[in-house]
């Protein structure tokens, strides 16, 4: 049997499932603990520079949230080619101090704009091979277009204001990029 086939076998054709559930007499609805706790659940801004692979499904797991029915994730890999050339790799470095401190401001700016619940950053320093993510962005919302718009925001005005540096690494180079979008490289 496939893994896209659907059994019909476990199904009893005899079992008749209630259409509403049964009303209990004299039974008023009292919120439990935990759906207080979900309501009051506090907006989180995870934020994390690391040399470490990283993981979708971790930086994923960060927002999730019973209040959101949307997850948007950006997710930059490191592509084998630019102009011709093969990349083997890429490197990246950041001054940390003030890039923390940028990707805080990208967060608080985001919930100005959007309502979003949870946002996660995560960037990767040092080496990062052909494949392998070097930026996860992921945002939680009631609805998707909030997240989506918050996740786009986020990568571009990333790209413009912080300061992670990026060099290619070819099969017999090396180069060091600037982003198009930075504030400070002069477009001549």
């Amino acid at each position: 049997m496939s893994s896209l086939e659907i059994s019909s076998s476990c199904f009893n054709r005899e079992m008749k499932l209630p259409l509403s559930p049964p009303l209990v007499e004299d039974s008023a609805f009292e919120p439990s603990r935990k759906d207080i706790e979900e309501v009051e659940e506090k907006s989180k801004d995870v934020i994390n520079f690391t040399a470490e692979k990283l993981s979708v499904d971790e930086v994923s797991q960060l927002v999730i949230s019973p209040l959101c029915g949307a997850v948007s994730l950006f997710v930059g890999t490191t592509r084998n080619n630019f102009e011709g050339k093969k990349v083997i790799s890429l490197e990246y470095e950041a001054y940390l101090p003030m890039a923390k401190n940028e990707v805080k401001k990208i967060c608080s700016d985001i919930r100005q704009k959007w309502p979003v619940k949870h946002i996660a950053v995560f960037h990767r320093l040092g080496l990062v091979p052909v494949s392998e993510a070097s930026i996860i962005i992921a945002v939680s919302s009631a609805h998707r277009a909030a997240s989506l718009e918050a996740v786009s925001y986020a990568i571009d005005t990333l790209k413009a204001k912080v300061p992670i540096w990026k060099k290619e690494i070819y099969e017999e180079s090396s180069s060091w990029k600037e982003n198009k979008e930075c504030f400070w490289v002069s477009n001549n």
